[in-house]
């Protein structure tokens, strides 16, 4: 009987579906993404469940929407995760398979699903070069049972530093900037221009330019504009960054999505001189993307493509490489678990909405698969299909948005009042409340994510 594969999991953070270089974006170069997607499949379609960090991560380590648990930002006042969440875990559904389990880095979960509580052995609380290092000596070693490493990355996070320091208007930036050394330090070192080039050389030949879709949509939602203005450092980069700090930014986000590529490249080095490397099943993604200067925003937690699309990248025994699917919907936090459980032959929970992504990995024939993708956040809710994706925010005027991403791919135009659309509204409407039949939690605006 052949035995079950090793299983790697790689979650970067902040890491927007377009940030790599195998995904077409010039301004980067991510050799090691890359070489996963030449040796596995990329999935263009690939959401989160929700673009800020701790629900995200919640789905994706419990195959459930975090709204489950009475969460919809980083905050857990209103949590209704118990102990027993554990019990269905990524970890305990490996566990009961008879995989050894180890997890490193961030964690930015409820204290009932941190890494111990789900049965990983939690090996280092670095989240960059030492966890890489670490990471790929375990993937060295032999071992005598199949494993499964998470391997949970910070950047290329460290971006959202840049305007919290540039802006520190409340006493939780100060905060910040003056406890987060390591992530100041890093952001520096990514906001450095090429040795021996003065700035206007800089600007004209390097650096990247504004996104396309730089402007704010001209129907935005008001309630984008509420959770700037709540967060004064938001709306402050929005107002007050010249054209050259956006692009900088830019370069400086390129510059922390390298950095991570390195560290995930170490331990893909380590893999391709391990004895079983041909029967190791590598999956990476992130929790969720950054708006990189999109509509004049950087961090997260709105609809637009760049925070809530991620890179979804799988390899391994049986998977065809070098292929691209643009055909099917991804969510990375209900689709991983049921995924992982498939090839560990064990059953995943009862009442997961998550599919085993494996029949699409494989190319065994004709699958039915979903129509829509759901997303959430703590002022929102959204569906998307390949073409066009609908979202309904909980607050202010313009609430309604449907967006057609083949006629207008930067989302700079709502066409929930175009006359020529109201059909594809009319599906979009139904599609959205079956998806969401049942949600109740509440829009409370003092929840509104700070990083």
């Amino acid at each position: 009987m052949a035995r079950k594969p090793n299983l790697i999991l790689f979650v970067t953070d902040q890491q927007g579906a377009d940030m790599m270089s195998c995904a077409g974006n010039p301004w980067l170069k991510t050799p090691a993404m890359d070489e996963l997607g030449r040796r596995g499949i990329r999935f263009e379609h690939a959401y989160c469940s929700n673009p800020v960090c701790l629900p995200s991560r919640v789905s994706l380590f419990t195959g459930r929407f975090p709204s489950d648990y009475g969460i919809r930002s980083n905050s857990l006042r209103n949590c209704t995760m118990s102990d027993d969440a554990a019990q269905e875990s990524l970890g305990a559904v490996l566990a009961k398979a008879g995989y050894d389990l180890y997890y490193g880095g961030k964690i930015h979960l409820p204290k009932a699903i941190h890494p111990e509580a789900m049965g990983f052995n939690y090996f280092t609380r670095d989240e960059r070069e030492e966890l890489a290092r670490l990471s790929a000596e375990i993937v060295r070693r032999p071992h005598s049972r199949p494993y499964c490493l998470v391997v949970s990355l910070i950047n290329p996070h460290d971006i959202c530093l840049m305007a919290i320091r540039d802006f520190p208007y409340d006493k939780l930036c100060q905060l910040f900037v003056k406890k987060l050394t390591t992530e100041i330090a890093t952001l520096d070192e990514a906001l450095k221009l090429p040795e021996g080039m003065d700035e206007d050389e800089f600007f004209a030949t390097c650096c990247p330019p504004l996104r396309e879709n730089h402007q704010p949509q001209e129907d935005e939602p008001e309630a984008i504009r509420m959770l700037l203005q709540q967060r004064p450092f938001k709306w402050a980069a929005r107002t007050r960054y010249t054209e050259r700090e956006w692009r900088l930014h830019r370069w400086a986000y390129c510059r922390l999505t390298e950095r991570v590529d390195r560290e995930i490249g170490i331990v893909l080095d380590a893999l391709d001189q391990a004895d079983d490397a041909e029967n190791t099943l590598v999956m990476f993604t992130s929790d969720h993307g950054d708006m990189d200067g999109a509509h004049a925003m950087e961090h997260k937690t709105a609809f637009y493509r760049e925070a809530v699309k991620v890179p979804f990248i799988v390899s391994g025994p049986g998977i065809e490489p070098g292929k691209v699917d643009t055909q099917h919907l991804v969510s990375n936090g209900l689709d991983i678990l049921p995924t992982l459980a498939d090839y560990a032959g064990v059953a995943a929970p009862a009442g997961l909405r998550g599919r085993s992504l494996r029949p699409l990995l494989e190319g065994s024939g004709e699958v039915s698969w979903r129509d829509v993708v759901r997303a959430e956040s703590e002022f929102g809710r959204m569906v998307a299909s390949t073409r066009y994706k609908y979202a309904r925010y909980e607050a202010g005027a313009s609430a309604e948005q449907l967006y057609d991403m083949e006629v207008d791919p930067g989302e700079t135009r709502n066409f929930a009042h175009d006359p020529e659309y109201q059909s594809i509204l009319a599906d979009m409407r139904s599609a959205f409340e079956r998806e969401f039949a049942g949600f109740s939690l509440p829009f409370d605006p003092d929840q509104f994510e700070t990083v």
